[in-house]
């Protein structure tokens, strides 16, 4: 019989502080993962090992026998039927601020302590010596044992998005907390850093997604500008591989190699700051992306990205704002099926509209010159142009679209689905129903005049959402019948 090596850690204890409650998070988590490296460094080191060495993420746990009397305008803070639920936590140290916020909540609106103690969810030892840069854990047969009969390795029985599709079994003796597990959060945050070069700690509550690399000069021009604002109230600049800089005449290298999915973070101390991410092109790129970043709880994330103009009237460069989403992208369609509609969001609708008129100077009827609002089509295959026209084509015209991408109604679906704030600004950069390709000397007129403007009202309207309390911004149209308390 295999003997299984456990640390010590405190018993579940109640707290009605949430302060102190994320402090015991803290102090379980430390403990665990501390353990699980030094077991580790001594098994790869010294011969292999005769026990196995496991140790549990800490749990947040609730049981109340009341519903909750709440505000009714509040989408989030409180279980949705009387029991016990509870969720697994990492890296509590990341998420201290938003668990704070959440675990208050919870106590206010139910009357109730929270319980905090450890899980019965083993780390896999691939996610505990992640934020240890002196161990790196071997690919099978590298090391001189198997790893899983020593550790516990990633379980996808826990790594799924079950409980944000709302298919999640319901039997057991506790409903869900939150609406990610602590392993489904550990493999997002692994992704992040390999996929953008920049580490989670850096993304702020307000992100950018855009899918062409021509925004980011724009956007270090922009922070830079800001960071020569003492009273801009940002503190920092990161680009790719966690460069960072705190002046506005910081050296930035550039990379030999640019990571799939750049990212740059433009950083306020609280982490309302703003994030661009620059995607690429294609729904897959979308839907990963927002996969992960989903597990940090931004505010809010909006497309600012390049368009194809479907109307006569569009001229090369006018805004669409996106009221409605045709799912042509396929990429969401087991997660989400498509006749799940994707509603528009007063609050970052009227951000978007406001910023532009600021921007541009343009208000009211006139405002309508340059922008439209209508149904914005999104497709998987860029050289749609190159099959027979016929069905595209009067798809496109029963469904009103005014424009077509390939990734607004990736990230809108899936803002829709993690329930984060969503919206789409986009600008046209070619008409081919009419005969205005995307070529390259027109292509670069284009880009000279319009990323600056476009970029700029991307950041306005995340300025105008920062200023708006989570309560509001956060809105109910989010929320399934069976929701979690967490946010």
């Amino acid at each position: 019989m295999t003997i299984i090596r456990t640390p010590d850690v405190p018993t579940p204890e109640k707290f009605t502080d949430p302060a102190a409650a994320v402090a015991r998070l803290e102090q379980i988590y430390d403990q665990a993962t501390q353990f699980l490296c030094d077991s580790f460094s001594k098994a790869i080191e010294g011969e292999a090992p005769t026990e196995r060495f496991r140790a549990y993420y800490p749990e947040i746990r609730i049981k109340t026998a009341t519903y909750a009397q709440v505000d009714s305008r509040l989408s989030f803070g409180h279980v949705s039927e009387p029991g016990t639920h509870a969720t697994t936590v990492t890296r509590p140290d990341l998420f201290r601020s938003y668990l704070t916020q959440q675990i208050a909540l919870l106590i206010r609106n139910h009357g109730q302590p929270v319980s905090i103690g450890a899980s019965d969810t083993p780390i896999p030892v691939h996610f505990a010596v992640a934020n240890n840069p002196d161990l790196v854990v071997p690919h099978q047969g590298a090391a001189g044992f198997t790893l899983r009969d020593v550790f516990d390795v990633p379980d996808l029985t826990t790594t799924n998005d079950d409980i944000v599709n709302g298919v999640h079994d319901h039997e057991g003796d506790h409903g869900p907390l939150a609406l990610f597990t602590a392993q489904r959060v550990d493999y997002s945050l692994a992704r992040l850093a390999h996929y953008t070069a920049t580490d989670p700690s850096h993304f702020q509550n307000h992100v950018l997604f855009t899918n062409y690399q021509f925004y980011v000069s724009e956007f270090e021009n922009y922070a830079r500008a800001q960071l020569a604002d003492p009273d801009s109230g940002y503190t920092s600049f990161i680009s790719t591989g966690n460069v960072e800089i705190t002046t506005p005449d910081g050296a930035l290298e550039q990379p030999l190699k640019l990571p799939q999915m750049p990212t740059y973070h433009l950083k306020r101390a609280d982490g309302s700051g703003i994030t661009l991410v620059n995607i690429g092109v294609g729904p897959s790129n979308a839907k990963t992306a927002t996969d992960h970043i989903a597990v940090l709880r931004p505010h809010a994330w909006l497309m600012v990205g390049h368009c194809a103009g479907l109307r006569n009237t569009q001229a090369l460069g006018d805004f669409v704002l996106a009221h409605a989403y045709l799912r042509e992208d396929k990429v969401l369609d087991d997660d989400l099926p498509v006749w799940v509609p994707i509603p528009p969001l007063a609050e970052v609708q009227v951000a978007l509209e406001r910023a532009v008129a600021e921007v541009t100077e343009l208000e009211g009827y006139e405002l309508k010159r340059i922008m439209r609002t209508g149904t914005v089509a999104s497709v998987d295959n860029r050289n749609w142009e190159l099959r027979d026209q016929s069905g595209p084509v009067q798809r496109l015209s029963q469904s009103r679209a005014i424009a077509l991408d390939m990734e607004s109604a990736t990230i809108a679906a899936n803002g829709y689905r993690f329930r984060v704030p969503y919206g789409t600004l986009l600008c046209v950069s070619d008409k081919p129903l009419h005969g205005e390709l995307k070529l390259p000397g027109m292509a670069s007129a284009f880009y000279t005049t319009q990323v600056s403007r476009h970029l700029a009202i991307g950041i306005r309207a995340m300025e105008h959402l920062r200023g708006m309390p989570l309560e509001r911004l956060h809105s109910r149209k989010l929320r399934s019948f069976d929701e979690t308390a967490f946010l």
